[in-house]
């Protein structure tokens, strides 16, 4: 039930327990819907939010590794700009069953996937936000490092051969045990730390800006010829890499939203937070990355490399800014999602502390700095690759959601066994058919980008199915979704 504000009710529908009796292996504090007390986040702490998660070195890599790929730098930002507007309409439409039921992503995914079904895209999603975490950490890790030898520590890189040393290691050690604390202290604490530190990273950001500007004419800083790589451009490839740089947030959103004061909070925190400064903050990529080529006579990918070089105090606050952004973006990015991912499995056992720490663990099991070790792995491997596997879920969520039960969700139901979400044994099977549909035509396509079958000898449909995955996995799999679903 909605109030005149747009905002929801104290609680949208009955609070699970308070109707028909709930299953104990299907809740836990974390997971019931949120109460009246807790939806007090207002649209700056959303725009916040997202600034905090914008502000961030993979943002920052995206832009520079675009550069490296043969883009223009007008086109980097113009691709930049429209994959979030895009990402944004799905993310506007999950999150508004966040105000209204106040549930988060795993238990929104039990209405279409079962209540024991929901388990494959929370696992999914989960095992995608500890890659992403890992990734933060190596970023987070880099800086720290350069940090402690612009201190005078000289720390050795990688070796010939290595893509990291063992001094870097241990850095990425130390940083990642920094998370936990926040993943303890709970999503509040999470809230105060973005809102805290997005101004400092804009500041920080605008400065070194500055400071480029002033070493390198704009003149010859945005003349710089565009990169010639075989093959040229691949423009759509990478506007799916784009638009599924943000797929992750567009699914566990209702993981934010459902402690906002109303519909309206959340829709324009995030049309405020998102597109515009992704688009802004791939600039200081750009000019960060043509610069390094200029001054230094090699274009950096990463900005601790640039900062590195630059060798002064300033740099050394850089890096420390660096550490910030990426501690920002990884906690609410990465930790939360399958803080309440894990906890879907085993609600009884699994909480969202538990759920967190078992993502950080998860995440020492990932190796970024072999899949950072070149653009293209980052920008249409990695990126195009799990877009893949969350745009048939989200396809099926909207659809489900919005065309299949016109937004009504039976909130006890969610909550119990033997419900209109039991299916069969738990599982919808229509739902896991469509997300088969979805993915597996893109398979083929993803293992030649990623060199486990020869790219030179698959047939060109296999390729094309991939470089437009997230488009092709949500369109297929919401279609079938929605065709069957209406028979039943």
């Amino acid at each position: 039930m909605m109030n005149s504000s747009g905002g929801a009710a104290p609680l949208a529908a009955p609070a699970p327990g308070h109707g028909r009796a709930q299953d104990a292996s299907l809740a836990n504090e974390d997971l019931l819907p949120t109460t009246a007390a807790q939806r007090h986040w207002a649209w700056k702490d959303y725009a916040a939010l997202w600034v905090g998660m914008v502000v961030c070195v993979p943002t920052y890599t995206m832009a520079s590794s675009m550069l490296d790929q043969g883009f223009s730098w007008q086109m980097a930002v113009w691709l930049v700009f429209l994959a979030n507007c895009i990402v944004l309409v799905p993310m506007v439409l999950i999150g508004r069953v966040g105000p209204k039921y106040g549930v988060p992503f795993p238990v929104l995914a039990r209405a279409s996937f079962g209540v024991k079904g929901a388990n494959l895209p929370a696992v999914l999603r989960g095992l995608v936000a500890c890659g992403w975490f890992s990734i933060n950490c190596y970023f987070g890790a880099l800086a720290l490092h350069g940090f402690l030898n612009i201190l005078g520590l000289g720390l050795a890189g990688p070796a010939d051969g290595q893509t990291i040393s063992t001094s870097q290691f241990m850095c990425f050690l130390a940083f990642w045990a920094v998370h936990i604390w926040f993943i303890w202290k709970g999503p509040e604490s999470i809230r105060k730390l973005e809102v805290i530190a997005a101004p400092l990273m804009i500041a920080a950001s605008v400065l070194l800006v500055v400071v480029l500007l002033m070493r390198v004419p704009p003149a010859q800083l945005f003349n710089l010829p565009a990169k010639v790589v075989e093959g040229g451009p691949k423009t759509w490839a990478a506007l799916t890499g784009l638009v599924g740089f943000w797929a992750t947030l567009a699914l566990n959103i209702p993981d934010f939203t459902r402690f906002a004061r109303s519909q309206k909070d959340q829709v324009l925190g995030q049309a405020i937070g998102l597109p515009i400064p992704m688009a802004l903050f791939s600039m200081v990529g750009v000019i960060g990355f043509s610069a390094s080529a200029i001054l230094y006579g090699k274009a950096q990918l990463f900005p601790d490399g640039l900062l590195t070089q630059m060798g002064s105090v300033a740099a050394g606050l850089g890096l420390l800014v660096i550490l910030l952004a990426n501690l920002t973006t990884n906690v609410a990015a990465n930790l939360v999602s399958p803080s309440y991912d894990f906890s879907q499995i085993a609600p009884s056992k699994i909480s969202f502390r538990m759920g967190g720490v078992i993502a950080a663990l998860l995440g020492l099991l990932f190796m970024p700095w072999k899949l950072l070790a070149t653009s293209g792995s980052y920008l249409f491997v990695w990126l195009g690759g799990y877009g893949t596997l969350l745009g048939a879920i989200a396809g099926i969520l909207l659809v489900d959601y919005y065309l299949v039960r016109r937004t009504q969700l039976k909130v006890d139901d969610l909550y119990r066994r033997g419900g209109d979400y039991e299916y069969t044994n738990g599982w919808n099977l229509h739902a896991l058919v469509a997300f088969l549909l979805g993915v597996l035509p893109c398979l083929p396509g993803y293992l030649a980008v990623s060199g486990v079958v020869d790219k030179a000898g698959m047939p060109a449909i296999w390729l094309s199915l991939f470089d437009s995955g997230w488009f092709f996995s949500l369109a297929v799999a919401g279609l079938y979704y929605f065709v069957t679903a209406k028979k039943r």
